[in-house]
């Protein structure tokens, strides 16, 4: 009885150390399959990672198309920019496809803005015209053809009009004549959606008075107080004006004469073209403070 229990207690303790050995082999399983499965979760970031680049490359295709607002398809039509246009990858010759039809793209898009302003200049300049004339017979019938002159430069359509007629010396206020001619003018080219910029010039006769130390402070007086006059009388919106004064540093001829300095003491109501309206370019400033020559 002795023995057969002191086996029976050995092979129990067989069979514990059998159950050891399966536990360790199940926990050597779990450790694989857990590597098993981050393996796994690697790849799928890898492809969403993928599969996301390529979603934001459709999106530019299809902004690029609505920008340009033309087929960038090439031959297919399909108005997509092909991904893979041969061989099935963006590299190389692919790359250069799509970068070679931007700049064709571009190219098309400021041949056609070109056009377009330089359709809208000619209409402009018909209306400048229009105004000009409107203007002239005015003056003759009111007999100062001679004190007021026009011209269409790449500004617009410049109405100049001498100071004997505006102001007196040395002053900024308007005259009864004057007002009568700010009143005619205002109605002909009030209707013109154009920005208007007033310019105030004097001769090269220096001036010293409490008032105006010098002829910047008067050509700048002058050019607000006809702004202010064509806001207050007639209504004009003060976001299509503004006023500058430039004394005698815009000279439309040679100070070097009594006829010659009367034309320079001037008042220039300037209607400036659609493409320079409101605009702070460089390019569109130049334009803006250009020098001006005489006729």
């Amino acid at each position: 009885m002795g023995k057969r229990n002191k086996k029976s207690a050995g092979g129990g303790g067989g069979g514990g150390g059998g159950g050891h050995g399966e536990g360790g082999m199940m926990r050597w399983l779990i450790t694989y399959a857990d590597l098993i499965t981050l393996l796994l979760a690697f790849f799928v970031v890898m492809f969403s990672i993928s599969q996301t680049d390529l979603k934001k490359y459709q999106a530019l295709a299809g902004s690029l198309q609505a920008a340009f607002n033309i087929d960038m398809g090439g031959r297919s039509g399909s108005g997509v920019i092909p991904l893979y246009p041969s061989g099935g990858s963006t590299s190389g010759a692919g790359n250069e496809e799509v970068s070679k039809k931007l700049d064709e793209i571009t190219k098309e898009k400021l041949a056609r803005e070109k056009l377009a302003e330089q359709q809208q200049q000619m209409r402009e300049d018909i209306e400048f015209k229009k105004v000009a004339e409107r203007i002239d017979k005015y003056a003759r019938e009111e007999g100062i053809r001679n004190y007021i002159t026009m011209e269409i430069d790449e500004r617009g359509l410049v109405i100049s009009i001498q100071d004997t007629v505006f102001f007196e010396s040395g002053k900024a206020e308007l005259t009864p004549k004057s007002k009568e001619i700010l009143d005619k003018v205002a109605k002909i080219i009030f209707p013109l959606p154009n920005h208007i910029r007033i310019e105030g010039h004097t001769d090269n006769v220096p001036i010293n008075t409490p008032k105006y130390p010098s002829n910047w402070q008067l050509s700048t007086d002058r050019a607000t107080t006809v702004l202010v006059y064509l806001i207050e009388k007639h209504g004009f919106p003060p976001t299509r004006l503004s006023a500058a004064g430039y004394g005698e540093y815009r000279p439309r001829v040679p100070n070097d004469s009594e006829a010659n300095r009367a034309l320079n003491r001037r008042v220039d109501i300037v209607i400036l073209r659609s493409s320079v309206n409101g605009s702070t370019s460089t390019e569109n400033n130049d334009l803006l403070n250009k020098p001006v020559t005489g006729n």
